[in-house]
């Protein structure tokens, strides 16, 4: 039988065969990550139940048998009913008059329909009949990005799923572990999105020390073969990737948005509260400046800041005003400055693991003929 040191317990546990795990909004991408030998995450957390339903039915029809999962953000403390009026009452006048001086500086026309971020309100509502379209689907792994509520984990393992937790601090991990959890990410400051403040290389060992036999997945900064091999020598059992698939074929992006992410460095994201009220890495553009310019108000608490700026993003992209046209993205995005597809992302990044692997062994001295483990 061929040993592969890149294999771990986790990923012969699932029946993969590379130990990445690649999250995406877009279906084709998740799909493509799972046909490419990952396993392959749908984040749906700005997602109708009908387009959970939907896009769940259709990855599952485009990779067979293969495991893949759903991400839904589940935070504490949000508002009982998906009552959109209510928020508007809420919203100071100073902040709806800075987002009016934003939209009339870069003449942002108005916005044909509700944003993304503004067609429903993140509620207790909207969280469990997204849970609910979940739920009725066959998805193998319910991924909980802000929140990991008991009851919802109890509720996904007595249908059979597994349930995997994102946290960026052993503090949070030492309270994800209180619960029935499969698998724990842990997500430096480098990652893309909602992030913490502490960087990955710190984070990882701590919480593979404090999860004891819960597996972990390192996340933050990871885009190459040579990531994937530390993740591994730091205990982790793969690595969660995120940013790595925007750039690619399968990926649906804007070409404005495309372009600015291939162009992007490392020291050209910025982490801003502006989009949703929680921290959020970003490519840097004239969205973010506006936000933390002196003078600029702080933003608001979720989900009040979505309500807030919901519509005017959703101009902005509608309308191709490319000042502020921005995405989230991690400080990965140095690595992917062309369009490929997924498969090729994936194989170049198993490669370099394993001729990575191959040069530690010789730089070692190992004899001829041994074969390097992990």
């Amino acid at each position: 039988m061929h040993f592969d040191p890149l294999q771990t317990r986790l990923s012969r546990r699932l029946g993969i065969a590379h130990p990445v795990f690649g999250f995406a909004h877009d279906a084709a991408a998740v799909a493509a990550i799972c046909n490419a030998g990952g396993f392959g995450v749908l984040g749906a957390t700005r997602h109708t139940p009908e387009e959970i339903e939907q896009e769940l039915a259709w990855i599952r029809s485009q990779v067979g048998s293969r495991p893949f999962g759903v991400n839904l953000v589940l935070p504490t403390g949000m508002p009982e009913n998906n009552d959109r009026s209510a928020i508007e009452a809420q919203l100071p006048e100073a902040h709806r008059a800075f987002v009016r001086s934003i939209q009339e500086k870069y003449g942002v026309q108005p916005a044909s329909k509700a944003g993304m971020r503004s067609r429903f309100v993140r509620s207790e509502e909207s969280a469990q009949a997204q849970l609910e379209a979940v739920m009725r689907s066959d998805v193998n792994l319910l991924a909980c990005g802000i929140g990991s509520p008991l009851e919802v984990i109890e509720r996904a393992k007595a249908a059979g799923k597994l349930v995997l937790a994102l946290v960026g601090s052993p503090k949070h991990a030492q309270g994800a572990l209180t619960k029935p959890i499969d698998i724990l990410v842990a997500q430096g400051y480098d990652a893309g999105a909602h992030t913490g403040t502490i960087g990955t290389f710190s984070l990882v060992p701590q919480i593979v020390d404090i999860a004891g036999d819960v597996p972990v997945l390192a996340a933050g900064g990871v885009a190459t073969g040579r990531h994937l091999l530390a993740a591994l020598a730091m205990g982790a059992q793969g690595v969660w990737m995120g940013t790595a698939w925007l750039t690619t074929e399968e990926h649906h992006m804007h070409p404005v948005i495309r372009d600015k992410l291939l162009a992007a460095r490392s020291d050209d994201t910025v982490i801003s509260r502006a989009d949703s009220g929680k921290t959020l890495r970003q490519i840097r553009t004239a969205w973010s400046d506006e936000w933390s310019a002196p003078g600029a108000p702080a933003p608001l608490k979720m989900p009040l800041q979505d309500i807030l700026v919901g519509d005017l993003l959703g101009a902005i992209d509608e309308h191709e005003v490319k000042p502020l046209m921005h995405h989230p993205a991690g400080q990965s995005i140095a690595y992917f400055n062309e369009v490929r597809s997924v498969a090729d992302v994936m194989n170049s990044i198993v490669d370099e693991a394993r001729a990575s692997l191959g040069r530690i062994a010789d730089e070692n001295g190992a004899p001829a003929g041994v074969k390097a483990t992990a």
